[in-house]
């Protein structure tokens, strides 16, 4: 009896002590902490090409430090450079059966300087009607294959949008045209003036090596990119802060960092980045896939947008692709008994699972899957100025950062392997 009693007490003061360890690594004064520091107006919202998002990648590479993590590969630092060239568009003009089409209604995704296009050119038509969903031409421009997309006019803010991101890419690729016009012409010709320049971008990444299974990795990441400076909205500011979108992700995946790091008992290798690139096409992610072998990857744990409650209310999230693995069951069968709860994506028409930066490594079969709490129907600060640190939840960031870590337990340890994503 004394034996099962001091059994008892020793597993109770294990289960204290795990506690408070936890609550004393991922804490809402720590989430603080750092998203006061990404998504800080000093920041100038960590748009791609630009200083503030190198003064962005400083930081993370120093919290990197701080935990002790290795750098990844055979890489002397925490960044992953790599370098992209970016298109920016000089002139368009064109004309469809003979009738012209107004220059700011054409642009092209290409990495050719001059482009001159007509219905000869092997150029695949796409049309894109106004009870289309816009999101399957995304698709296009990862296929590397050459489409002219035909645009109706009820999409013009996304065909902006597309329009003054231009192209950028690590190498070239065929071109895609898209044109707003309720037309589907026969003939047509098109010409794109391009100015081609090439700068580098970097990835920051950190390794915590395994002990038994070192060849076997965990990924857990995040986009620390934004949209910069854009023009002033009614309250007169002007940055894309980006506290949620996706601050609160890099902020999730610098603690974990640290609580792992701290933990030690991880027998896979552990793989911490946050991705650059990500909100003009998810390049960082790209570019990092291409790093590393799929097999090796047993699971990755993409965050996205934790900063605000879910549909379901606090302690809940819900993870993107549910159905492809079973990554969210042992993720779910982890938390049995406690307050949280995760649950499938509620929004299967936006195409969430291949739309962010999990989807290059879960279309090569990982079971790759994207963690939020984003409304998606209804995110009143989404891709807006008023995306700031105070309309973010502290304390629920804490709970969800807290439920990854402990829920993941079991994937880290090498007791369960989450299966396999069917390749696309």
């Amino acid at each position: 009896m004394k034996i099962v009693i001091s059994l008892l007490l020793t597993c109770f003061s294990v289960g204290i002590s795990f506690s408070q360890s936890i609550d004393q690594i991922i804490n809402p004064k720590e989430v603080a902490r750092i998203e006061s520091v990404l998504a800080s107006d000093k920041m100038e919202g960590r748009k791609t090409f630009t200083p503030s998002i190198n003064r962005a990648a400083d930081f993370i590479a120093s919290e990197f430090k701080k935990s002790g993590l290795q750098y990844f590969d055979a890489l002397n630092s925490y960044k992953q450079t790599f370098s992209m060239k970016k298109a920016t568009i000089i002139s368009a003009s064109g004309s469809v059966d003979g009738n012209p089409v107004d220059t700011d209604k054409i642009f092209a995704l290409t990495t050719d300087s001059v482009l001159n296009i007509d219905q000869n050119s092997g150029f695949t038509k796409v049309v894109i009607t106004d009870t289309s969903n816009f999101f399957k031409a995304f698709a296009l421009i990862k296929s590397n294959q050459k489409y002219l997309v035909l645009v109706n006019p009820v999409h013009e803010k996304i065909f902006q949008r597309l329009k003054n991101a231009g192209r950028e890419s690590f190498e070239d690729k065929a071109p895609v045209v898209f044109v707003l016009t309720t037309e589907n012409p026969t003939n047509y010709h098109f010409e794109i003036k391009s100015n081609i320049s090439s700068s580098s971008l970097a990835n920051v990444v950190g390794v915590l090596p395994g002990k038994s299974r070192k060849d076997e990795y965990v990924i857990f990441s995040a986009h620390y990119d934004h949209l910069g400076i854009g023009k002033p909205d009614a309250k007169g500011d002007s940055i894309y802060n980006g506290a949620n979108d996706d601050a609160a992700g890099t902020t999730a995946v610098i603690m974990l960092a640290d609580y792992f790091s701290k933990l030690k008992n991880n027998e896979r290798t552990l793989i911490f980045v946050t991705f650059t690139a990500e909100e003009i096409g998810g390049f960082g992610s790209q570019y990092f896939s291409k790093q590393i072998h799929p097999e090796k990857a047993v699971a990755m744990f993409n965050i996205e947008m934790i900063g605000t409650d879910s549909k379901w209310g606090n302690n809940s999230a819900y993870i993107t692709g549910y159905e492809k693995s079973d990554f969210g069951k042992i993720l779910q069968s982890n938390l049995e008994g406690s307050k949280f709860h995760f649950e499938p994506d509620p929004y299967p028409k936006q195409n969430l699972f291949y739309r962010s930066d999990n989807a290059t490594l879960a279309a090569l079969g990982v079971p790759a899957h994207t963690i939020s709490t984003s409304k998606m129907d209804d995110e009143p600060n989404y891709h807006k100025q008023s995306d700031e640190i105070s309309t973010l939840d502290m304390n629920n960031m804490a709970e969800i950062i807290k439920a990854i870590a402990i829920s993941s337990q079991t994937i880290v340890s090498g007791k369960d392997t989450p299966t396999r994503v069917q390749k696309r």
